[in-house]
């Protein structure tokens, strides 16, 4: 297939409706090779829809899901999208509390291994620095060998982050990743993910408005499925149909 766009993800036209409900209303929206973007708007704006789009846990009733300028994820399943090199963060982290930080990275490598019982597939130099890497990237190389059921709740989101980023991808998706923490703690998140955005496109659903600004990226506003407003936070939030749904006087 000739190659459709340049960006690196593009939703054109996607719909999606539930018992006759549309979820995504011809949703379009353009996803740059290196961008970090945040995806903002009320409850049932559709930013968790859109999300199952792009990573085939649902198929849209029309329209196109784009990813690297020829593939069309709505026509694959969740299995070949992960493999493509998309990633998924949900809201609630989800680690193995039984075992150590290190070894919960391990386990998320990209690589050949076997399943999670068999934690020596590879505890190499190469596995030890892409841990270590891993480790200084979320701010965790002090707690290695502590139990990951141990870690504060911003901490076991540092460490799903980094567990997504051992499998290698080209594309981030990331929901709420501040749900639930210290203000401190959103706060070197922003930093964090700034980090990870040199070297990934990464998507950000969020409503901590304060954790948007410290991003410092392009919001999209979604309302009713699609898309209502887009720009720099201050701009949107100085829009007149954003501060009436979302934002509030």
């Amino acid at each position: 297939m000739a190659q459709l766009t340049r960006s690196l993800l593009y939703l054109d036209g996607v719909t999606v409706t539930f018992d006759g409900f549309k979820a995504l209303r011809e949703l379009s929206l353009t996803i740059q090779a290196g961008e970090m973007r945040a995806i903002i708007g009320p409850n049932g704006a559709g930013k968790t829809t859109m999300m199952d789009v792009i990573t085939g846990k649902i198929r849209p009733d029309n329209g196109h899901v784009i990813f690297e300028g020829q593939i069309d994820l709505a026509r694959l399943g969740e299995a070949e999208i992960a493999e493509l090199g998309i990633g998924r963060k949900f809201q609630r982290p989800t680690v193995f509390d039984n075992h150590t930080v290190e070894d919960n990275l391990i386990l998320a490598l990209a690589g050949p291994r076997q399943a999670f019982a068999n934690l020596t597939w590879g505890k190499g130099p190469a596995v030890s620095r892409r841990v270590d890497k891993l480790l200084e990237t979320t701010r965790l190389s002090a707690v290695r060998y502590q139990l990951a059921g141990w870690l504060s709740h911003g901490q076991k989101q540092w460490l799903e982050i980094g567990m997504l980023l051992g499998q290698e991808p080209k594309l981030l998706l990331i929901d709420e990743p501040v749900a639930g923490m210290t203000d401190a703690e959103s706060v070197e998140t922003a930093r964090l993910l700034k980090e990870i955005a040199e070297d990934h496109s990464v998507l950000v659903v969020e409503h901590d408005m304060s954790f948007v600004n410290d991003l410092g990226v392009q919001v999209t506003v979604l309302h009713e499925g699609a898309v209502l407003a887009e720009g720099s936070l201050d701009k949107v939030s100085a829009d007149e149909r954003v501060i009436e749904v979302y934002l509030g006087r």
